[in-house]
């Protein structure tokens, strides 16, 4: 049997249903209590970024096999209960890469422009063209956090609009090939020189809060901030403030420490015209979920033969 908790590419669920029994409920990561008791004879579980894969939850499933991942990020899923467990955990690596870095690409390119900010002006009857001209990535520095398989692309697409890219990554020794794409910098360093700070990094203790206000502050006046990785490495309050006192031009983040965002969350960003808020959806195009449905489809129809 295979459960999946999240949504899906239909003609994948469908795939997936000729093979073997399957019961596709998107809505359950919205009840995540109701889980449990739907577990017993599931050997493959599918899953997003909202499903709590807790050691709870693999013990109510003893004839689990295989998680699989519709996504990248694996802080939802208890990977050490799972190696008790001998389940093995598939996430769909590199099948939604170039949907992130576009997303990072193209919230630089908006925020960086000032374009967004005249529409109130106009609905007023206003014509802010000097106020709203903003800036050409061209010749600017974006800098990356983390320089893994999607900052690579995004590094990839900036290059190709003139943007000199720098980055940090402390796994990566200096003798990487990939530095040849990008100038290797410390972080204090990326953040001092970038016109753009993307974070490319998982949630993990020491990345929970990376950038807090005095990292903020470190940064170069004017410099946009775009998260698309994970809710939780920016100090969004720290964030809310520093854009507020004209410091950051910009911010865009696609993730957030509550998700999904409560109104009571969002309070902190009231008001703020210079940020940009997604609901988690930098790596989710029509094209990455057909993309990221067909790989996991795949892999599970593989580990369950």
């Amino acid at each position: 049997m295979i459960l999946i908790t999240e949504f899906m590419d239909e003609s994948e669920v469908e795939r997936l249903k000729a093979a073997h029994p399957t019961t596709y409920a998107p809505d359950l990561a919205d009840r995540q209590a109701d889980i449990p008791a739907l577990l017993a004879g599931v050997r493959a579980l599918i899953v997003r970024n909202r499903t709590k894969v807790t050691a709870a939850l693999i013990a109510a499933a003893p004839d689990l096999q295989v998680v699989g991942r519709l996504g990248v990020g694996l802080d939802n899923i208890d990977l050490d209960a799972c190696r008790a467990a001998r389940i093995e955990v598939i996430p769909a690596t590199g099948a939604n890469t170039l949907s992130v870095a576009e997303y990072v690409v193209t919230n630089a390119l908006v925020l960086l422009r000032n374009a967004y900010l005249a529409r109130p002006a106009m609905d007023a009857g206003a014509w802010p063209r000097t106020q709203c001209s903003g800036r050409e990535a061209a010749g600017r520095k974006m800098g990356l956090v983390g320089f893994g398989a999607i900052a690579r692309e995004t590094a990839r697409l900036a290059r190709a609009l003139g943007t000199e890219v720098c980055a940090f990554d402390p796994l990566l020794p200096a003798d990487d090939p990939v530095w040849t794409t990008a100038e290797r910098l410390s972080f204090d360093e990326v953040l001092a020189v970038s016109d753009v700070v993307s974070l490319h990094v998982p949630l993990t203790p020491q990345t929970h809060h990376m950038i807090d206000a005095a990292c903020l502050a470190r940064m170069r006046k004017g410099a946009v901030l775009i998260n698309a990785a994970r809710g939780g490495v920016v100090d969004e309050s720290a964030l809310a403030s520093a854009l507020r006192s004209g410091h950051l031009g910009g911010a865009a983040l696609d993730v957030f420490e509550t998700e999904p965002l409560t109104a009571e969350a969002a309070l902190k960003f009231l008001g703020l015209e210079n940020l940009i808020l997604t609901p988690h959806i930098a790596g989710v195009t029509q094209d990455s979920n057909t993309r990221v449905s067909k790989m996991i489809a795949d892999l599970v129809l593989n580990r369950l033969q």
